[in-house]
């Protein structure tokens, strides 16, 4: 069986924007994918692109758009051909250094700032928050942006994840109190204490069949190998030394891992431990309090 043919190989114009897209789910692309790169390519909104459809392409906007169809096509997230991504109300810039930031992440940050609100009302408005593996600053920079009373700090392993923060925190004109380049605790000042610890860690197993179609994004930020569970025990297990007296561990989790993160908590002295749900349903988030007057082990 042959091959289906191009619709756009015997084009001799740049195609109409009416055709762009046609091309775009030839090539497997899905609606919302398709309108968000032709609307970042040209500057405009979905609403722009359905009345204008009959517009063609110039030559080099064709050539750029066949770039793209061939890079979504083979998994390229959307967000690295267009360099950004809406989070949280915020317009990040994205690159391959980091992971792709999800909707589904939206939920640990609605979360934190629930917590950001108890926290003063109890008279503490200045909370201090710490985002361990920051990555595009996703997670920081929602909670900066959104309490601007709250003093917000961000860590990561890699220093191009960190500069990629860095660079979105000074696009978007917040200021973090500090950033942190290193493995999860390893860089903290000694003695140094927050009342809410937040993390989207990499979680995802090791031998994960979903892992090949996410290839061009940075594995490390992905999957600590093995069952997944490394970096969520590291951080559970260290997070009551650095946490104040009824602080807060947040965390993101896979689907099925909402279990073994309730267990780690739990192991780890913390308590009201809960699970919350992401926007399709699932068990995403996981987080625990830790418990006043007690002190927990370096």
């Amino acid at each position: 069986m042959s091959a289906p043919a191009d619709p756009a190989a015997a084009r001799p114009a740049g195609p109409t924007l009416a055709e762009a897209l046609h091309d775009a789910r030839h090539a497997g692309l899905d609606r919302v994918d398709a309108h968000a790169l032709l609307g970042a390519l040209l500057g405009r909104d979905r609403a722009w692109l359905i009345a204008h459809d009959d517009q063609r392409l110039d030559a080099v906007q064709t050539g750029r758009w066949a770039d793209w169809l061939r890079r979504r096509a083979d998994g390229v997230p959307v967000a690295y051909l267009t360099g950004t991504r809406e989070f949280h109300g915020l317009r990040l810039q994205v690159g391959p250094a980091v992971l792709d930031p999800r909707p589904d992440t939206e939920v640990l940050v609605d979360w934190a700032l629930e917590r950001l609100d108890a926290l003063a009302a109890a008279g503490q408005p200045q909370a201090r928050v710490l985002d361990l593996g920051t990555g595009s600053g996703a997670i920081a920079l929602s909670v900066a942006h959104a309490r601007p009373a709250a003093t917000v700090s961000a860590s990561d392993l890699s220093p191009d994840a960190l500069a990629q923060a860095q660079a979105n925190a000074q696009a978007l004109g917040l200021r973090l109190q500090a950033w942190y380049q290193g493995p999860w605790w390893d860089p903290l000042p000694q003695g140094e204490r927050w009342h809410l610890l937040l993390s989207n860690p990499p979680y995802i197993a090791g031998d994960d069949p979903h892992l090949p179609a996410l290839r061009h994004e940075p594995r490390l930020a992905l999957t600590p190998e093995g069952d997944g569970l490394d970096a969520l025990r590291v951080l559970a297990a260290g997070a009551r030394a650095r946490l104040e007296p009824d602080g807060w561990l947040l965390l993101e989790h896979g689907w099925d891992q909402g279990p073994a993160v309730r267990a780690l908590l739990q192991a780890a002295g913390f308590t009201d431990v809960a699970t919350r749900e992401d926007l399709g349903g699932q068990p995403r988030c996981t987080g625990g309090r830790s418990p006043a007057g007690t002190t927990g082990a370096s």
